[in-house]
Order: C-alpha cells, then structure tokens, then sequence
C-alpha cells in the first residue's frame, strides 16, 4: 500500500528505532530526562531561540505557545483558513479563553499586509477585545503547502511588533518552508517571537513537536503544557528520535525534504496530464482550472475530481494507493519519507486507471 494521506503515516527511521532503544531517560516533568533537555537544546539552537518544548503535538504546540502569549479575553489574528481556526476544536477559546480574528487569504496564502494593519483593535475601546497575538502558518496548508518568505514573514512582524504584539508562527511543516525557499530555520524564524514545528510529519518521527522562543516564553508554554495534560515522564525514548531528525549528519532528515517536494511535483505533472482532474479551488485556491504543477513547491498536492470524489477514492484504494477527502471537495496527496520516485510512477498509473474505471462505471458529475 502506498499511504499519501499524510506525512504523519511514515515510520521512524532505522537511526531513530536504534537511537530510541538505547536512549538514556529520566523524568521530564522533573526536568531531568537527559534526552529531552538535549532535543529541547537543539530546536533553539537550530531556529536561534533562547528555549525550546518537547510536546505531544502540533496542536498541543499551538495550544501552549496561545497560553503562553495571550491572557483571557484577548484577540489573536490569523488566517481564515488556519489550522488553529479551523482544525484545532476551538481550542483557542475553550482553553485560552481568547477569540480570533479571522484575515482573507490570498491563493499563495499571505495577507493584504495594509488589511492586517487594519485589523488591529484600539486599546482604547472598551468595546473591543485586546488585540494580543498574530499567528501564521507556514507551510500554509489550504494553498497547497505554499511556503511563506522571510520577506513576508518579516513584513508581518514588523507590523505586529508595532502594534506591541508578538508573532507567532504555527511551522508544522516549517522545515518544508525553509528547504522551498533555501534558506535556513534559523534564517526563516529570525522575526517570529515563538514558532512550533512537527517532529511528527515530514520529518518522520512517531511522537512529537517542538515550542521555541525567548525562556520566559517558554517557562509559560511550559506551564500550559502541564495544565493540558502534556506533562510526559521518561518521554526521552521518543524525543531520541526527534535529536536524530534534527541532526547535521546522514541520519537527519531536514535535507531530504528536498526529495519529497521533488516527488509532489513529479505526482502534480502526472495529474497534470488526465483528463477529469482539475485545479483545487476553494479557500484559499485559485478558481478552479487546470491543476497547475507549478503550484507544487513543497509536499502536497490537492485537486478535485470532475466526477464522483469517493468512487475515485475507492478505485485508488483497490489498487494499492491511499489519498484523503480534503476540504472544499478536494483530495490531498502528500508525499513523505518512505516514498519514492518508483511510488510517485505507480500512483500516476494507478490514478490514470481509477479515472478511467469511475468514467465508464457512469457515475454522475457532481454540481
């Protein structure tokens, strides 16, 4: 079977099995599991941050770093799309206790910068909350994975900060970004105050995302962990695996997201060429159109189908091949660790077929 439902399928690799098997561990809520203070050490130092913490998830990573920046009845602004406004249950208010306000996007997934000026309260209405917090994603997953520039991540800093409010960026797949656009994580994370990012997905960990920013910060985040039920105990011996993802060496995987991306693109050309396959659409899409491989930069592919979505999903899965309903009738791919090129060559095959069979079969166009 080959799983492109997600970069959170993958396995870990055989560096990381060893290293989790062999890691020395204590308990973390004491602060003292050796390996998770190295991996915490490392994130900061690889995004140039004072800390770093190891948590559960990208959801718990966002959740701690809004309770860490933001106190009760504040505003954070974020994109309509987000994943912290659409796929996070409303954490930010059941939890924080804060409301969002919710920016336009353009199809790559930025925001009209004079619109977010725009969009900051007065402080000095008592009707208003208090604007506290601006959040990105980057990689932004509705545009196809778009990843966001330094230069517009600095642009929106700039903005934030003077307006006195801290940025943060929800990287889940901030690797992917930084390896599209060639620069560093240190380089992409330079003008955020926080960002959290995903052991757990491209980088092929089983467990894990990293919170970083300055130490007080993070002595919050840290605290709001604890609150959500994110204190973990000898967690060292899945935190092994995220010091081998994060390493320079052969054993990293940072580098090779650069195989993923060129996969998705190699899949985005195959599509390209099918009749009854067309552009995403939605959101934060362009209108729908041609699927456009030039839209694939980072690891993900999303378009529709003209006839009848599950029924191709069907066809695909009777051949060996797993892809995902996505939003605004779409269906994802993504490429990861574990996929390649061959893989890529047997999904296009297997696509070409499914279309044919859900075509002769006469299953009606969905308006």
């Amino acid at each position: 079977m080959i799983d492109l439902r997600s970069d959170t399928v993958t396995h870990p690799t055989p560096a990381m099995r060893k290293a989790m098997s062999e890691a020395e561990l204590g308990d973390d809520v004491f602060g003292d599991d050796p390996t998770v203070n190295a991996l915490e050490e490392r994130a900061a130092e690889l995004l140039g941050k004072e800390a770093a913490l190891f948590v559960a998830s990208g959801t718990m990573g966002n959740l701690v770093a809004q309770l860490g920046h933001l106190g009760r009845g504040q505003e954070t602004i974020a994109g309509a799309s987000a994943h912290i406004v659409s796929d996070e249950q409303a954490g930010h208010a059941v939890v924080v206790g804060t409301s969002i306000r919710q920016m336009p996007e353009r199809p790559d997934g930025t925001w009209d910068l004079a619109e977010l000026d725009d969009a900051f309260r007065d402080p000095r209405d008592l009707h208003e909350p208090i604007s506290g917090l601006v959040a990105l994603e980057n990689t932004h997953a509705h545009s196809m994975g778009q990843p966001l520039s330094l230069e517009y991540t600095r642009q929106v800093a700039e903005i934030a900060h003077a307006h006195r409010v801290p940025l943060h960026v929800d990287g889940a797949r901030f690797f992917n970004a930084a390896i599209a656009l060639g620069v560093s994580g240190r380089e992409l994370a330079a003008p955020a105050d926080s960002v959290t990012f995903c052991l757990s997905k491209g980088l092929a960990c089983p467990i894990g995302s990293m919170v970083v920013g300055s130490r007080d910060f993070v002595a919050r985040a840290r605290r709001g962990r604890k609150l959500v039920g994110g204190g973990m105990r000898q967690v060292g011996v899945v935190a092994a695996a995220g010091l081998v993802a994060l390493s320079d060496g052969p054993d990293g995987t940072i580098a090779r997201l650069a195989e993923d991306h060129a996969n998705a693109r190699r899949l985005a050309e195959g599509l390209a060429q099918m009749d009854g396959l067309e552009s995403a659409g939605g959101l934060a899409q362009p209108a729908t159109g041609p699927l456009d491989p030039g839209r694939v930069t980072t690891n993900f592919v999303i378009f529709r189908v003209r006839r009848d979505r599950a029924a191709f999903l069907d066809a695909l899965e009777a051949r060996g091949i797993l892809m995902v309903e996505y939003t605004h009738g779409t269906i994802r791919a993504v490429t990861h660790y574990g996929i390649d090129a061959a893989a890529i060559d047997r999904v296009i095959a297997a696509s070409a077929a499914a279309l044919l069979e859900t075509s002769a079969v006469g299953v009606p166009a969905r308006t």
